[in-house]
């Protein structure tokens, strides 16, 4: 008997599709699960160097949550390509204009391999709305209630 990893191939991955709903949600847990997801860490048979995570659609990301006074003191910076350009925007600010699913979605691809093509196409599958509305019912995904996954691990605020 010889033992030997079997390995991955492109072509025999099955990608699934998951719907989660973000809805008081905690977003640093969110975001590691999804980023586990999309990286197929998940699966028995996980290769590094192959694209098999699954489809993942996350609604209602305007209602995620931060604990602690993280909602106010978090600062999140960019800059604008010209000199002395840096700007910096709280969290709450965030969630409150018009791109709420941004928290969300720097959150996960924060936590994917750092300067990677793979982890450029696993970011392609992840699809994020600020409301409960999503163009994919033809894809029929298959809901993960997460936050009654880790509801009890949360301490009541």
């Amino acid at each position: 008997m010889q033992k030997t990893t079997v390995s991955l191939k492109p072509v025999d991955v099955e990608k699934k599709w998951i719907i989660v709903d973000a809805e008081n949600a905690v977003v640093g847990r969110l975001a590691s699960f999804i980023a586990m997801r999309l990286r197929g860490k998940h699966r028995p048979d996980y290769t590094p160097h192959v694209d098999c995570g699954d489809h993942v659609v996350v609604i209602n990301a305007d209602k995620v949550r931060f604990t602690g006074r993280k909602l106010q003191q978090k600062t999140y910076y960019w800059h604008t390509g010209y000199p002395g350009g840096i700007k910096e925007r709280t969290a709450d600010k965030i969630l409150g204009g018009k791109f709420p699913e941004r928290i969300l979605e720097k959150a996960v691809e924060r936590m994917l391999p750092k300067e990677s093509s793979l982890a450029r196409k696993q970011m392609t599958h992840l699809k994020i709305y600020a409301d409960a509305e999503h163009p994919h019912t033809a894809q029929s995904p298959e809901p993960i209630a997460f936050a009654e996954l880790n509801a009890k691990n949360v301490r009541s605020a």
